[in-house]
């Protein structure tokens, strides 16, 4: 039989329901898996086993019953360490956090998770207040790619990306405020799904504000539209959250792309991209002809908004950063010290333009969307850093690390949903990541699409060999 700690989470639901398996058995696979995997790859803060195997038992009984509590009743899920949850510290990659400071209750995500019956495993590494895109911060050290441990996840959801590949659990929950779920889902080679901001409530309200969403990093796209089914309600902790219109994500994500207009945009601006992820995300973006769809090249439909974006960033971090006495500022990360007193300087008319340009481009998105389905575009302009780069070795572009990500801030700035599926790997071995955008709102499109993509490109497939 299929180790359990390899299953997805609908395989899982399955087998529980036909009781051919336990959510016991699933949860020590699991366990078991965290055992070989974690030394290797550093993805967790806390590992809480014995909190797992309670909710397991539990879980288990439901079934027994024919009474699960829910769609993701008994399956094993982590929760990225900038989230907070019942009853575990939130250390956010910091020194300057506490981990005698434990939390007494959940956020919106895990709430409605633990609602689910879904067995909570833990807490996943991020970058340091969830700064920089790469996966080491300097409380919990370099997080590593499980393809390569030379190399980083990516960041800041770091942790969950190594999980849910090394089969620590088939789900788990990320965040991305400039593109903090898709880079390491790039990098890493998992399915990772930003929702349109709302979709998925936040709580407490963070520094990056409006920039920020929360969402799956799976093995499947299916498993994504399951969580989906799940986390995807509003709460009344989260004024932005949006209502429920009690879509089935998961049934949202079936239907392909038959007569589409898909518009592909190979590159943003002047940033480089690297000739191997180039060709091997053209040559996914193609594949969508043969699910029958019409698959068009096109310029950016906008200018690089970097500009636009850092005003929002430094301020997001000078906001709960800059107030901390000198003694703790003083334990931050050097360069997200250096990025909060950046935004210590940026001016209410800097903020104002910023916001002005930001309303612009949400605009402009919208009539793009009047006229194509999606549009695909590489998920980042190069493959996996090594542990402990800031850029990529040689970089042209200087020491800011949204510089080699341009294809996802743009989309924390519209709020529309976008994913990232893999769609090869480099001679090198590391995996390449395809980004799937869609129009406001229109999160059951990119899910669609990228369900499609996967008859061409079976990423259920990709084990790394560590695991």
């Amino acid at each position: 039989m299929t180790d359990p700690a390899d299953l997805t989470a609908l395989d899982l639901v399955a087998l529980y329901r036909a009781k051919k398996l336990s959510p016991v058995e699933a949860t020590e696979a699991v366990i078991a898996r965290h055992a070989l995997a974690e030394p290797k790859v550093n993805a967790f803060v806390v590992f809480d086993a014995e909190v797992a195997r309670a909710a397991a038992k539990a879980s288990e009984a439901r079934w027994w019953k024919g009474a699960p509590a829910g769609r993701l009743d008994g399956v094993p899920v982590s929760i990225k360490d900038l989230n907070i949850a019942k009853g575990w510290p939130t250390r956010r990659g910091s020194l300057t956090t506490h981990a005698a400071q434990v939390e007494a209750q959940d956020a919106p995500l895990p709430a409605r998770l633990r609602e689910s019956g879904a067995v909570l495993l833990g807490k996943t590494t991020t970058s340091e207040f969830g700064w920089k895109g790469t996966g080491d911060s300097s409380l919990t050290g370099s997080t590593r790619n499980p393809w390569n441990l030379a190399h980083t996840t990516g960041g800041s959801s770091a942790g969950a990306a190594a999980a849910v590949l090394t089969g620590m659990g088939p789900l788990a929950s990320g965040g991305d405020a400039g593109g903090s779920i898709r880079i390491p889902a790039a990098f890493s080679g998992c399915f990772g799904l930003k929702p349109s901001y709302g979709r998925v409530p936040a709580w407490p309200f963070g520094g990056q504000g409006t920039l920020s969403h929360v969402g799956p990093m799976t093995r499947t796209v299916a498993d994504a539209a399951l969580f989906m089914d799940v986390v995807a309600r509003p709460d009344l902790r989260d004024w932005y959250s949006l209502p429920d219109d009690g879509r089935d994500w998961l049934a949202a994500s079936e239907g392909g792309v038959t007569d589409w207009r898909i518009a592909y945009c190979p590159r943003f601006g002047a940033v480089p991209v690297d000739p191997e992820v180039a060709a091997l995300v053209e040559r996914a973006a193609r594949s969508f002809e043969q699910l029958g769809a019409r698959v068009e090249e096109v310029r950016a439909p906008f200018d690089d908004p970097i500009d636009t974006m850092m005003p929002f960033w430094l301020v997001g971090l000078f906001g709960p950063l800059g107030g901390l006495p000198e003694a703790e500022r003083a334990k931050l990360d050097p360069g997200l010290r250096a990025w909060v007193e950046d935004g210590r300087r940026v001016s209410l008319k800097q903020h104002f333009d910023a916001t002005t340009a930001r309303a612009e481009l949400g605009a402009r998105m919208r009539r793009f969307h009047e006229d194509w389905d999606i549009l695909l575009t590489p998920a980042v302009a190069v493959p996996a850093l090594p542990v402990g780069a800031l850029v990529p070795p040689g970089w042209p572009l200087g020491d800011n690390w949204l510089t080699w990500t341009p294809f996802s801030y743009p989309f924390n700035l519209t709020q529309q949903p976008a994913a990232s599926i893999p769609c090869g790997f480099t001679k090198a071995g590391l995996p390449v990541g395809l980004q799937i955008v869609g129009g406001h709102q229109r999160d059951d499109k990119v899910l669609r699409a990228a369900r499609a993509y996967e008859s061409v490109y079976c990423i259920a497939a990709l084990k790394p060999p560590l695991a």
